[in-house]
């Protein structure tokens, strides 16, 4: 008999756009970049575009074509990114998807009590400690903003009880730019070193500027941060159709690519050759309610397409999925979570942040975590394709056990059906008897189950007691000198 000794595997994707498509968007953000401009205060940046030879008139800087094309030319097309022990841990390039944690709420959905409540430290430290054990989920983002501690100084409250409590690759949320120094310095304390950290990065800066086409000093200044010290940042403006964004999916994309190619060539005139994606947040303005959605499809849509648009320059992308507007771990948030991890896995997404966002961006969820990693999984499972060689194409098996025959007792059985095969934590594949004898659970249920039993068994692996002195040392220094500052003016 005949066979292949060749193997073939495709991975399942997605195209939105056409190249023709791409182009036009491409093109209509550089004339929005060069015609309309963008806001900016800062003098430093104001300075620094007048050299390259960009208009500056009246703190709105219009930057012609080619100055753009340059910058783009020297950032790096893809990144990898390790793990706080210096292992590598993702590749940010092509195709490849990794799924990352919620951030920024406000509110927390209290694991014992189901109420929403202001977040605090300790809710942060959970969710770190609680994403940490989840297989599917990448990265690591602070699970909302602690209100217990000073705004001005939470991400020096906020990144080291991240750090101690996973080691995954984190995405921090910079309040300051000092604030965004003193980060860096925790983070080199733990790598051995700036050197070490630029050579393993395991954090990523995240600088949002404010849609549509606003660059206040501050986040000028966090890009400044990032990009003298060559480390990886992401462009993260809101971009809400119909409210600070065009209405229509086409013109969305135009800005968010715009803003992005602004973000990129500020960081790349100030440092030429830091890493910097090409994203930003697709927000919808609900018409009916006024509110802003999450679960919508036009949301997946605008980020698959805009990444299309990055992919088109070989740059990372960052997308929103695994959120629900839904206020409870009901049909809807499964839903939603579920259409917008698919899809954008599909779309081949880099970063994909946002798993356990419920309420519409207002509330972080370790339970909306906890069915998104499980959901994840089974995304994964389905974009990884089918292999096929001669083992798998299983021939001989067939021809052995031939007809009215069974396969269970077959070696090649046993060998495969653990690759093969996706298995559930979570999803309720019992018979009705077994359902009813074993208390008839929902799936509500049984996610409290996994994360009470994370909370009690899951232990993170600990920094050492130097590291974790000179963090907190690093933590006091930099709240003191932010206060200082701000009382100095």
């Amino acid at each position: 008999m005949l066979q292949s000794s060749q193997t073939e595997k495709r991975s399942i994707s997605m195209r939105i756009l056409s190249d023709d498509q791409i182009w036009e968007i491409r093109q209509a953000a550089y004339d929005v970049i060069e015609r309309v401009g963008f806001k900016c205060r800062h003098k430093e940046a104001q300075k620094m575009f007048a050299q390259a030879g960009a208009i500056v008139k009246d703190n709105i800087i219009r930057i012609p074509q080619y100055i753009v094309e340059s910058c783009l030319s020297t950032t790096p097309k893809g990144w990898t990114i390790y793990n706080r022990k210096g292992e590598r841990a993702m590749e940010l390039e092509r195709r490849k998807s990794h799924y990352g944690t919620s951030t920024s709420s406000s509110n927390t959905k209290d694991l014992f009590t189901g109420e929403f409540r202001e977040t605090q430290l300790n809710d942060i430290a959970m969710g770190a400690k609680i994403a940490d054990s989840l297989q599917n989920i990448d990265f690591v983002m602070p699970m909302g903003s602690s209100l217990d501690v000073s705004v001005n100084t939470a991400d020096l409250n906020e990144f080291p009880v991240v750090v101690a409590n996973t080691v995954k690759p984190i995405v921090f949320i910079g309040y300051s730019p000092l604030g965004c120094e003193y980060v860096y310095e925790m983070a080199a304390v733990i790598a051995g070193g700036m050197d070490e950290l630029r050579r393993k990065p395991f954090i990523i800066a995240y600088p949002k500027a404010i849609a549509p086409l606003t660059f206040p000093d501050d986040i000028v200044d966090r890009i400044f941060v990032s990009a003298d010290r060559y480390m990886p940042q992401l462009p993260g403006s809101t971009v809400q159709g119909g409210s600070t964004g065009p209405v229509t999916m086409a013109g969305m994309i135009v800005q968010m690519t715009a803003e992005s190619l602004i973000h990129i060539t500020i960081a790349q005139l100030r440092k030429t050759g830091c890493p910097v994606s090409m994203s930003a947040n697709a927000g919808i303005l609900n018409m009916s309610s006024g509110l802003a959605a999450m679960g919508l499809p036009e949301n997946s849509l605008a980020l698959s397409a805009q990444a299309e648009v990055a992919q088109s320059f070989a740059l990372p992308t960052w997308g929103l999925a695994g959120a629900t507007d839904s206020k409870c771990l009901d049909a809807q948030a499964g839903l939603e979570s579920a259409f917008s991890i698919l899809s954008q896995g599909l779309a081949g997404l880099n970063l994909i942040h946002n798993v356990g966002c419920m309420a519409g961006g207002m509330a972080c969820s370790v339970e909306q975590l906890v069915m998104g990693n499980e959901i994840i999984g089974m995304a994964k499972r389905f974009i990884e394709g089918i292999t096929i060689n001669r083992e798998t194409l299983a021939r001989e098996v067939i021809e052995a056990v031939g007809p009215g025959g069974d396969f269970l007792q077959q070696k090649h059985t046993i060998q495969h059906f653990r690759d093969e095969l996706w298995e559930s934590k979570l999803l309720n594949h019992k018979s009705i008897s077994q359902w009813e004898s074993s208390g008839r659970q929902t799936m509500e249920s049984l996610v409290k189950d996994e994360v009470r039993k994370i909370v009690e068994t899951h232990t993170p692996e600990h920094l050492n007691d130097k590291v974790a002195a000179e963090l907190e040392r690093l933590r006091i220094e930099g709240m003191r000198e932010i206060k200082a500052k701000m009382e100095k003016g």
